[in-house]
């Protein structure tokens, strides 16, 4: 029998903590409880959770801290994580999603929402089945065993950003509105603001490094993936606000 995703709550008021829990486990997964930072980390050095659930407001080091170093570090890199918190401002959002949240949860939040999202970020997790191997330029993304490489030089992604650039690679020179990208990539997109297409494509900019230019922004329109990259990459570097 294959084992239930394992998701691990980071959330310092145990009334919450234990609702989210026990909904958890009525929906279908094992959860893992930590109060703060320091257990968070044991937690993840014991075994790493399919899934993260992350408080903003922790003692000590804060949600938004500790999502910054997990995403720099090979090990915890590619485990989705959501963000709850309080803060419900675009700005706030944003932060939350620089920092290297998957996706964003205000509070108060429905439970059925709540494990909508987790499920959504699960499947995101898992690269598009057709089309193993695919080549633009001088990118070459492999499905099968979740690698890319840009002129033979490995690069590391996130799973959002591997699924998003997959999906650009297997329909290059096409210009994708972030609505459709939303449809494509997220999925469940009734939750998720357009916004956060742009913070996920500038996440991926920086990771594709020199071959960051090859996705341009296509103003009023949305971003394409291109395989000749413009002679000057400044004004197709950055996305719209």
């Amino acid at each position: 029998m294959k084992p239930l995703p394992r998701v691990l709550i980071v959330e310092d008021e145990p009334a919450i903590a234990e609702l989210i829990q026990i909904n958890l486990r009525h929906g279908g997964f094992t959860p893992v409880v930590a109060y703060d930072s320091i257990a968070a980390q044991r937690e993840l050095d014991a075994m790493l959770p399919d899934v993260i659930l992350l408080d903003w407001m922790l003692p000590g080091q804060s949600g938004l801290s500790l999502a910054r170093h997990w995403r720099k570090q090979d090990r915890t890199r590619s485990i989705p994580i959501l963000m709850l918190t309080a803060r419900g401002d675009e700005s706030d959002k944003v932060a939350g999603l620089d920092a290297g949240a998957d996706d964003y949860i205000t509070k108060p939040f429905s439970t059925q929402e709540l494990l909508a999202r987790i499920r959504a970020v699960l499947r995101r997790r898992a690269p598009e089945s057709a089309g193993d191997s695919v080549t633009v330029g001088a990118l070459t993304l492999d499905a099968a065993t979740h690698r890319i490489a840009y002129e033979s030089r490995e690069l590391k992604l996130g799973p959002t950003e591997f699924k998003l650039m997959h999906h650009l690679m297997r329909h290059p020179e096409r210009v994708h509105s972030r609505s459709s990208l939303l449809d494509k990539v997220w999925g469940d997109h009734v939750f998720i603001e357009e916004r956060t297409v742009d913070v996920h494509v500038k996440r991926l900019r920086e990771a594709l490094g020199a071959a960051g230019p090859m996705v341009e922004t296509v103003r009023g329109a949305g971003y394409r993936l291109t395989a000749v990259m413009a002679k000057s990459p400044a004004g197709a570097a950055s996305p719209e606000s």
